[in-house]
């Protein structure tokens, strides 16, 4: 009963959170977007940090990944649990549904339709397949769970323009 419970706790936080927290053996915890398909996580990551998508560097080579979902609403851990790693590849057999998947739930596509292709040339979906046990409740780890972000190449825009009208009041009727 507890393992059809789990399998049924982890599916609907993964639906309802836009972003995971994976840990591949050896690395850092990053944020990623997922898509839950056919039963599992699906990932997609960049085969190298100069990619356009998202990047998990080790993700694709490692066995398991420790895997935190969080709220939606509060952003507290609600399931915390060690996934095994499939990597598929454009001629596996559910990569075009994966794919599908994940393309329809892509936000701010630089190449629209022709996603898929350049996913197929440059990505790798991953599939993450949770155990029958997961860690939730009182049975996760105790702590705040905090760590230094990870160094990026994203950068800012830089500083804002200053608006010298805020904090001026209007006259009316001028």
């Amino acid at each position: 009963m507890t393992a059809l419970f789990d399998a049924a706790l982890l599916e609907e936080a993964a639906k309802k959170s836009a972003l995971l927290w994976i840990a591949p053996a050896g690395h850092p915890a990053r944020a990623v977007w997922h898509v839950w398909h056919d039963g599992a996580v699906h990932i997609l990551t960049a085969r190298d940090a100069d990619g356009l998508e998202q990047y998990v560097p080790g993700l694709a080579d490692a066995a398991t990944a420790d895997v935190t979902v969080r709220s939606k609403d509060k952003g507290g851990r609600l399931i915390a649990c060690a996934a095994a790693v499939t990597v598929l590849t454009p001629d596996a057999e559910a990569w075009p549904a994966a794919a599908a998947a994940l393309h329809a739930e892509r936000l701010n596509a630089p190449d629209g339709e022709a996603q898929p292709e350049r996913w197929a040339r440059d990505c790798v979906i991953v599939r993450l397949d949770a155990p029958h046990t997961i860690a939730y409740g009182e049975a996760l780890p105790p702590g705040p769970h905090r760590a230094a972000p990870v160094p990026t190449p994203a950068k800012t825009r830089g500083a804002l323009p200053k608006n010298f009208s805020l904090g001026k009041r209007r006259l009316r009727g001028r």
